[in-house]
């Protein structure tokens, strides 16, 4: 742990502090060239802007910018830090969409007194860039934030902590259950969390067809239950009508079991009261809510994922968010909705289901991957999510109306 820490260190501070910068993308070198680039030239543009405000896409990088925002209030597994101690976090989130999606990433980090204060800084500077990435914002107020910032900004908003990880979630469960011989419409679901995270996750597999009545959710004070009077009103979505309320009693026969919570909240002897065939994502990080050693251990008939890299079927929203804003970028969308959620989940889903390619399998220290209980979601570093992740997010962004152009001609040059 000593040394990771100061690898981890060391990688920030050297060759130079941070992780990103800015480059130029145009000549620089001449006297005519920083006319160009400045006075007077830069006056032509702007006149084109003014005049037609759809000129900003042609002329600056706003349709190739998102900026990730956040206030530091629930940075990681550390909590409320402040927004300073977010910037290594934002800037990694940076570096994450320029490599994956080459689009370039501006870290924002919030100071305010108020949820409305946050909710105006964002909204008033929002037309600068092409999309918003909320990160590492405390639930409940997380909710409020990313619901105005929509409604008053003309650029999608997508707080990736909430929808990020309910799509690779809802895209790694449906391969499960596939394996597993289950339909995710009659599965029983106990989730441990009831967070942004946990919330998000469990509305988007409602909208792919589980039934809210088969979720049991669980805070810090057991089932969330129709009785209780102590529930805010993200929680009551999920207020089971049951007379169960302890962890004991819901995991009895349940199909899944999907934690957002923290570490080592399953026991093995809950672990064996769940029906067979089980599907376990333990995605507490860094430590899981069952570690995969003692779960194998105790079954050997489940399927099960985390959040860490050093385990099969990791959920990580690398395999999302990029490429959802690639997708939502190159067709000017005005949302990330519903359908454009479901087309990420479905891309992501069958991509695990191809012939992995040889890049991927020494990216990846693996000999061999192939669909199956041991790999049921793609490897951050395959190149097919970029296109295929991208080009199903625009189309459906075209086609549920919230684009701004149509599918450009060829786009990602695949069908």
């Amino acid at each position: 742990m000593t040394d990771l820490r100061q690898k981890a260190l060391d990688y920030h501070a050297h060759p130079k502090p941070g992780k990103i910068s800015v480059a130029l993308t145009t000549a620089a070198d001449t006297v005519d060239d920083l006319s160009l680039a400045y006075s007077p030239g830069v006056a032509e543009p702007v006149r084109e802007i003014a005049d037609n405000s759809d000129a900003v896409y042609r002329y600056t990088n706003k349709g190739n910018t998102v900026a990730v925002i956040s206030n530091g209030t629930a940075i990681l597994g550390l909590g409320n830090l402040g927004p300073l101690a977010s910037k290594p976090v934002m800037e990694g989130k940076a570096l994450l969409f320029k490599r994956f999606a080459d689009i370039d990433s501006f870290d924002i980090e919030v100071k305010h007194n108020t949820t409305e204060d946050f909710i105006n800084t964002v909204a008033n500077i929002a037309d600068t860039f092409g999309g918003i990435n909320l990160e590492d914002i405390k639930a409940p107020e997380c909710f409020a934030i990313e619901k105005a910032l929509i409604e008053r900004c003309k650029v999608p908003v997508f707080h990736d902590d909430q929808h990020g990880t309910a799509i690779v979630t809802t895209a790694a469960l449906l391969n499960a259950l596939d394996i597993q011989g289950k339909q995710l419409k009659s599965a029983k679901i106990v989730c441990m969390g009831a967070g942004a995270a946990a919330i998000a996750c469990m509305e988007l597999l409602i909208t792919c067809g589980a039934q809210r009545e088969n979720i049991y959710m669980l805070d810090r004070k057991g089932v969330i239950h129709t009785r209780r009077d102590d529930l805010n009103e993200f929680k009551k979505l999920f207020a089971n009508n049951t007379d169960k309320r302890t962890l004991d009693d819901v995991i009895d026969g349940a199909d899944v079991f999907v934690g957002v919570s923290g570490a080592n909240l399953l026991s093995a002897p809950q672990l064996k009261l769940m029906a067979e065939n089980p599907v376990v994502f333990a995605c507490s990080n860094p430590d899981p809510e069952i570690k995969p050693e003692l779960a194998h251990a105790t079954r050997d008939d489940l399927i099960m994922a985390t959040g860490r890299s050093d385990y099969p079927n990791q959920v990580n929203n690398v395999l999302c968010f990029p490429f959802i804003f690639r997708g939502a970028l190159d067709v000017r969308a005005r949302q990330i909705n519903d359908a454009m959620k479901v087309a990420a989940v479905e891309a992501i889903r069958q991509i695990a289901r191809l012939d992995v390619p040889d890049s991927v399998l020494r990216a990846s220290g693996c000999a061999t991957l192939e669909f199956g209980k041991q790999y049921i979601i793609p490897k951050p570093m395959d190149p097919r999510l970029l296109p295929k992740v991208a080009l199903a997010v625009a189309k459906a962004a075209v086609e549920s109306g919230v684009a701004g152009i149509d599918l450009p001609t060829n786009y990602m040059n695949i069908d």
